[in-house]
């Protein structure tokens, strides 16, 4: 028996599946990159990753601790690593943690990746400075779901792919960082660096200075960043 054009239909709504992030509570922690979604540029709102997703996997509520300018290290009340340790959780489901590039493109040494369980943490160091926000998050909360996510491919301001800071590091070196990060604590990464589909020769598509994300940009994070978020 052939179906009508609205049983196809509803057929087709039926078998689509929920997002399993449906009705949780979003927290995004994160440089300009983050904290740029809402805000006015150039008298429209920016359409950040955040909104992107919050329409299509439907959370609860999502909330933006990005800060501009942000780097994970130190001990700056705008860090990411003090900033993001004042957040309150209690009714957080889920954290996203999306910076790195301003570490890079500020020199900051990567340090010692030290061992699990180190009393003493360095927050000078990128290494230090991520590890102290991860233990104090799931120190607060130990159920707490945390994914990392990697910083983009770039080319602004003379820092790219290709260029050593004065801390004798690529930018590679601080994706790499990440990843050994997530290991030690068992956090999923989202390697954006590598599988964004962002590089140096499509940058003027998906940025619009070869760093902060245009529209196009925010919509393939998101795309990218939803396919992972709903597998792990």
């Amino acid at each position: 028996m052939k179906m009508g054009i609205n049983e196809q239909k509803s057929v087709s709504a039926v078998q689509q599946p929920l997002s399993k992030w449906k009705d949780k509570v979003w927290l995004t922690l994160g440089d300009s990159i983050t904290a740029a979604d809402q805000t006015m540029d150039n008298g429209s709102i920016v359409r950040g990753y955040q909104s992107v997703m919050h329409e299509k996997m439907g959370f609860k509520e999502y909330r933006n601790s990005g800060q501009f300018g942000s780097t994970i290290s130190g001990n700056d009340p705008d860090s990411t690593n003090v900033f993001g340790k004042e957040q309150k959780i209690d009714d957080v489901d889920v954290i996203t943690i999306f910076a790195g590039t301003n570490d890079f493109r500020i020199d900051v040494p990567i340090g010692s990746l030290g061992l699990i369980g180190d009393t003493t943490l360095d927050t000078s160091t990128f290494y230090g400075a991520y590890r102290s926000l991860i233990e104090d998050l799931l120190t607060s909360k130990p159920t707490l779901k945390i994914y990392l996510w990697t910083p983009l491919q770039r080319d602004n301001a003379g820092y790219d792919v290709n260029f050593s800071n004065l801390a004798g590091h690529k930018l590679i070196d601080y994706v790499n960082a990440v990843k050994e990060i997530g290991q030690m604590y068992a956090i999923p990464v989202l390697d954006l660096y590598s599988l964004s589909g962002i590089t140096k020769l499509n940058l003027d598509v998906y940025t619009y200075d070869g760093l902060h994300p245009s529209d196009n940009g925010y919509e393939r994070i998101a795309d990218v960043a939803r396919g992972f978020m709903e597998i792990y």
